[in-house]
């Protein structure tokens, strides 16, 4: 049985694990086109800002790929032959496969704006990006970064931290308003401007302006102009599924996979950023941009690629950030509607975030140390969690084996509730 993986990020690996933990004796191929392999790409931001070195961004050793026992290819994919069940690289040769795992992955959606591509523009999708950046914030003095969710927080502060003096563009009038509600959004930002970030509220992006092919300045839509020697950009990404439609496989806004990860091609899977699954939350299928959805995903997949039906069961979306220096937990449904800064999903994000059903908010702390849960008739069903991370286990292990919240839920909505207190003498007494 031969497995071919396109894609060498989190996804493709945790499958290749899974594979080997089911057949010992199968033969993987892994196709990629990065040239650096696997690594951490949430670690990019840490690397941004000095705090990762190089070295600190590869999770694995070569003995931990040895022991893996698979074959990594530096290559591109141009063509799955389906009827042959074979890939065309681009080097022309044909490669055959038995199983084949699409893990591509998702890249920054563009911007739609004259200038675009001047030199001095920057996304942050890969490592060779994150160096780009670091070689362009040595000679720049000035940045603008345009863009919302947590990339565009990544790269204020990496450029920051670099030396440079940032200004960062926001459509609306508050930072990540889909997810975040307005006190905490107003933390954040209070926290940017202390850091000595410059925001700009209710500004969009006209025009990048160029001299000598490199940025020198931006034009908003008002009119105003701002001179700056860079400019980032994270408004979103997109699923790779140019391979997948161009084979004839379901696609929407990711590849459409069953519960076993499966497209409609049953010799043929999906994980990752690429796929779109079922999320048992809303009741349809959505993408997530999360490092542990994709592991899961991977895991599921490289488990059914080698006979094993295993059902993927989408967990409750989970994520420990950093956002503006102040460790911040987002657990299940928390926001709903749009960010004006965003085009679709964006890189560390679940479109399960959004979701919200009808819900009572409980709340504490309106400084650095906040808590925001929302209560359900019998469950909770989202949380946020800033700064002090005492409650961010026990929310989360509440919130995602759905306990039955209903002794304590009096208690949570009382007008002078002491949420921590509350919260951690009801998770005391379910684990006695």
């Amino acid at each position: 049985m031969r497995h071919v993986i396109i894609g060498s990020g989190v996804a493709g690996i945790a499958a290749i694990e899974s594979i080997r933990s089911v057949e010992r004796g199968a033969e993987i191929i892994m196709l990629g086109d990065d040239p650096h392999g696997f690594y951490s790409r949430p670690g990019l931001a840490y690397y941004l800002t000095g705090e990762l070195s190089d070295h600190a961004l590869y999770p694995k050793t070569r003995e931990d790929y040895k022991k893996l026992g698979f074959t990594y290819r530096k290559a591109r994919v141009t063509k799955i032959l389906r009827d042959e069940t074979s890939l065309q690289l681009d080097d022309n040769s044909l490669l055959t496969y038995d199983r084949l795992l699409l893990a591509t992955g998702a890249f920054a959606t563009p911007l739609a704006v004259s200038g675009a591509t001047l030199q001095g523009v920057v996304k942050l999708d890969h490592l060779s990006d994150a160096r780009n950046i670091l070689k362009l914030a040595k000679r720049g003095r000035t940045a603008v970064v345009v863009g919302g969710g947590i990339t565009a927080l990544e790269l204020a502060e990496g450029l920051l931290a670099r030396g440079m003096d940032v200004h960062y563009l926001l459509r609306g009038n508050r930072y990540w308003s889909n997810v975040l509600d307005e006190q905490e959004s107003r933390i954040i930002e209070a926290r940017l401007q202390v850091e000595g970030i410059t925001l700009h509220f209710h500004s969009e992006l006209q025009e990048i302006i160029g001299r000598s092919g490199k940025v020198n300045s931006i034009r908003l839509k008002n009119g105003k102009t701002l001179k700056c020697d860079l400019l980032a950009y994270a408004i979103g990404i997109q699923p790779r599924v140019e391979l997948a439609r161009e084979a004839g496989l379901q696609v929407d806004r990711g590849i459409l996979v069953n519960e076993f990860m499966q497209t409609d091609d049953p010799n043929i899977f999906a994980a990752g950023d690429v796929a779109q699954v079922f999320d048992p939350i809303s009741g349809r299928s959505i993408l997530d941009s999360l490092w542990g959805a994709a592991r899961e995903q991977g895991c599921a997949a490289g488990t059914n690629m080698a006979g094993r039906s295993t059902p993927y069961i989408k967990s409750i979306p989970f994520n420990v950030t950093r956002l503006a220096g102040l460790t911040t937990t987002i657990i299940g449904a928390v926001g709903h509607g749009r960010d004006e800064d965003l085009v679709g999903i964006a890189r560390g994000d679940s479109e399960t975030w959004r979701e919200l059903p009808n819900a009572v908010i409980a709340q504490s702390g309106f400084d650095v140390n906040r808590v925001r849960i929302l209560v359900g008739e019998k469950k909770l069903i989202g949380a946020v969690v800033m700064g002090d991370q005492t409650l961010s286990i026990p929310l989360q292990r509440i919130i995602t084996q759905q306990v039955d919240i209903s002794p304590m839920r009096d208690r949570l909505l009382a007008h002078d509730a002491k949420l921590s207190d509350v919260i951690v003498d009801f998770w005391t007494k379910l684990k006695s």
